[in-house]
């Protein structure tokens, strides 16, 4: 079984997307938080897994829930929820985040086809794929079978820091896995990163939502 999972939140104000206000209010924030959310889960939808779980902290609406499995995000700081999701799923896992509005089927493409290959017999894929973020993070984190807890792997990296991408990929190196990666992509986390991600890709939902607001606050 090859499972994606999406690690989200509920897209309320004061508790998504903080670091764009100012400029934009919170509700503001809200609202590009959720067009993010959904970006990325028209194309979660599409990618060729097996099963898909949406990893929730909050109330997932149906819109949201279509096509996934919902589990809740326990308690803790994010490195022990990711451990916690790494050792409750079996088999071929990755994981993507919420912040990659750009984020396309291609980026993706290598950790399928490598799925594919072992299946059939015509390849060894590599035990882990890394996703690295430009802002030293990581969107994407997938790992195959591996022996023990998987989700060892992840707990105790520091999260939220410009070394967390290297501590993580050292923590997978160390462990004897081979590592590939993932293209590079952009977090949206700053009205800067907003305004790149949506200059380059202005057919997102979140471009169309950036755009009407910038509008309202010109009248």
């Amino acid at each position: 079984m090859t499972t994606v999972a999406l690690i989200a939140k509920e897209c309320r104000p004061g508790r998504v997307k903080t670091r764009l206000h100012p400029p934009l209010t919170l509700d503001e924030a809200a609202e590009v938080a959720a067009a993010s959310l959904a970006d990325t889960i028209a194309v979660v939808r599409d990618l060729p897994a097996t099963r898909r779980v949406l990893f929730f902290d909050g109330e997932a609406t149906a819109d949201l829930a279509t096509g996934f499995d919902v589990l809740p995000q326990p308690e803790g700081g994010l490195d022990a929820r990711l451990g916690a999701l790494f050792d409750a799923v079996d088999g071929a896992l990755l994981l993507v985040g919420m912040d990659t509005p750009q984020l396309a089927a291609e980026d993706m493409s290598a950790f399928f086809d490598e799925v594919d290959a072992t299946e059939t017999g015509a390849g060894d894929h590599p035990a882990a794929w890394f996703g690295p973020a430009l802002d030293g993070g990581f969107w994407a984190l997938g790992m195959t079978s591996v022996a023990g807890a998987r989700g060892d792997l992840i707990r105790g990296v520091p999260m939220s820091r410009d070394d967390t991408g290297a501590v993580q990929r050292r923590r997978l190196m160390d462990a004897g896995l081979s590592v590939r990666d993932l293209p590079p992509l952009r977090d949206l986390d700053t009205v800067d990163d907003l305004r790149a991600i949506t200059i380059e890709h202005p057919r997102l939902r979140t471009a169309r939502v950036f755009a009407g607001l910038r509008e309202g606050s010109r009248r």
